[in-house]
């Protein structure tokens, strides 16, 4: 059996109907979701099957149940793959929670927890500043550093070579997009998102994230487990603590992320989690790494097929 780095989505990779036909094929997933709703007191589920979308689109709502879904992906896979070998784990943003618990840092009780609470101090902050974010497409990293410092934005997200994307103030943002090209970079997009994720004027959140880590558990994970703002593994409960508080307002460094992971020898990766966003990335980042991205009951079936 091949050994496989786990990586799990972040927001915006969430749809309607995400994990429902998994929920009705599979017992163990059928359990977990169940479990979930009754741990939230409320029915997320029914909001991932049914939506509507803007109310799964809600972050208080898409970064628990994009949690569940990829931990109800991995434990039917393992059931059917018992042995299958993570050697290490990374999640996109909000994945890293999910990449933690996956690794056995958090129990799945205490990630949910921690995850649907991120999402709601999340909106709270969204709420309470007008934020906006733009993807730049082409052009350098120094390029990119400069064009934030001088509209006043901050780098969210280091994705992959040629798409960066940046957040801020609604204004900054807009300046940015129309100054792109004389940066010398190809396009700037601005994004549609509630609020400015990964960037100063999510300093409430990160504020009341960092109480509620304070307050949860957290174990010595079974694998390593890679940090979007370190881009490395972060040693020790403290500063397992410490990297997922400055996450909310530091860069999501996926690109360094995903090339240390190869400078380690792995190349066999399973992505867990709606679309191929991931899978995407990597692509651009390494080519010569296997992606086997799983949404969905025959996406499962087939990656059990080409992993026996």
């Amino acid at each position: 059996m091949s050994q496989v780095v786990l990586l799990f989505s972040g927001q915006g990779a969430q749809k309607v109907g995400m994990g429902q036909d998994l929920c009705e094929a599979f017992p163990a997933a059928h359990d977990l979701f169940q479990h979930a709703d009754s741990i939230l007191g409320r029915p997320l589920t029914e909001v991932m099957f049914s939506g509507p979308t803007d109310d799964l689109t809600r972050t208080a709502n898409c970064q628990p149940a994009l949690f569940l879904h990829g931990l109800a992906l991995l434990k039917v896979l393992q059931e059917k793959l018992p042995a299958l070998q993570p050697v290490a784990a990374a999640g996109l943003s909000l994945g890293e929670v999910t990449a933690h618990t996956a690794a056995g840092t958090f129990s799945f009780e205490e990630g949910l927890r921690l995850v649907a609470r991120r999402g709601e101090l999340m909106d709270e902050a969204c709420a309470a500043t007008t934020g906006s974010m733009a993807a730049m497409i082409g052009g350098e990293e120094d390029q990119v550093r400069q064009l934030a410092a001088d509209c006043n934005v901050d780098v969210a997200n280091f994705n992959c070579p040629g798409q960066i994307v940046l957040s801020g103030t609604v204004e900054g943002v807009k300046e940015a997009v129309s100054k792109a090209k004389e940066y010398g970079l190809r396009m700037g997009k601005q994004l549609s998102v509630a609020g400015a994720y990964h960037s100063r004027l999510m300093a409430g959140a990160q504020e009341k994230l960092t109480e509620t880590l304070a307050q949860t558990k957290v174990g010595t994970p079974d694998i390593p487990v890679i940090s979007n703002f370190l881009a490395q593994a972060a040693e020790g409960g403290d500063a397992i603590r410490s990297s997922l508080s400055q996450q909310v307002t530091g860069s999501v460094r996926w690109t360094e992320s995903m090339e240390l992971l190869r400078q380690q020898g792995n190349d066999l990766f399973i992505e867990l989690g709606p679309g191929k966003v991931l899978s995407g990335l990597m692509s651009r980042i390494d080519k010569a790494a296997t992606v086997i991205s799983i949404d969905d009951v025959e996406s499962l079936e087939a990656a059990v097929t080409q992993l026996s």
